[in-house]
């Protein structure tokens, strides 16, 4: 029996704020609205699975309710986002960090993507996770979707995860992980055909809740 494995990319969080892992008024909309999108398509999920963190949960609550359904999910840490701010803080321990890259997005993420390239060759010393660990992890929670036995499984994750996953699955190098983390939406979807011969990529960076209407308010990236 083959799947097809719905991977979603959490709604608008919190970028800037004290508390990053909470959904934004924003977001909270996106989920609920990309739940219809895809009870319009026929998508059906008869699993959830999530990572541990809060806008994880948010996210699938949203969607959910978009789909006029109740459900619970199975929690599972290794969807979980590799932790982005201890990793800056390890990069810069010894050294002036740029200006802004708590709190500005473009600064933010220019240095992310320079650190994240570093933590995969092993130069950013005492990071919060090796880059081995948090690869073995996400691997490991696909895995666990891939044998659950359901037939239309949706998982809420974060771009980084998913970034690796889309990597790992169509085997490109690990450079590839932070440049298509950098491209995922907020509550984009990511499809996978997983079956007994393999795993294939189906779809990437989907997002049925946006169109010409309504880009300018939906369409977000952190």
């Amino acid at each position: 029996m083959s799947q097809m494995f719905h991977l979603v990319r959490h709604a608008q969080a919190s970028f800037g704020a004290e508390d990053y892992d909470n959904l934004s008024d924003l977001g909270h909309r996106q989920s609920e609205a990309l739940g219809r999108a895809l009870r319009r398509q026929g998508v059906a999920p008869d699993r959830f699975f999530i990572g541990a963190m809060k806008r994880h949960r948010q996210t699938l609550e949203g969607i959910l309710k978009g789909m006029g359904r109740e459900a619970e999910a199975t929690v599972l840490p290794g969807w979980n986002e590799f932790d982005f701010d201890g990793l800056l803080k390890a990069r810069f321990a010894e050294e002036q960090a740029p200006d802004g890259i708590f709190s500005e997005r473009r600064a933010h993420f220019r240095a992310l993507r320079e650190t994240v390239h570093m933590w995969q060759r092993d130069e950013i010393e005492n990071p919060p996770e090796m880059f081995a660990d948090f690869s073995s992890r996400v691997q490991e929670a696909r895995e666990i979707v891939a044998e659950s036995g359901a037939k239309v499984p949706l998982a809420v994750s974060s771009g980084g995860a998913i970034g690796q996953t889309v990597a790992q699955i169509t085997g490109g190098p690990a450079d590839q992980m932070i440049a298509l983390q950098l491209q995922v939406k907020n509550c984009a979807v990511a499809r996978f055909v997983v079956s007994r011969n393999g795993t294939w990529l189906h779809g990437f960076n989907e997002t049925p809740h946006i169109d010409a209407e309504n880009t300018a308010e939906m369409l977000t990236y952190s």
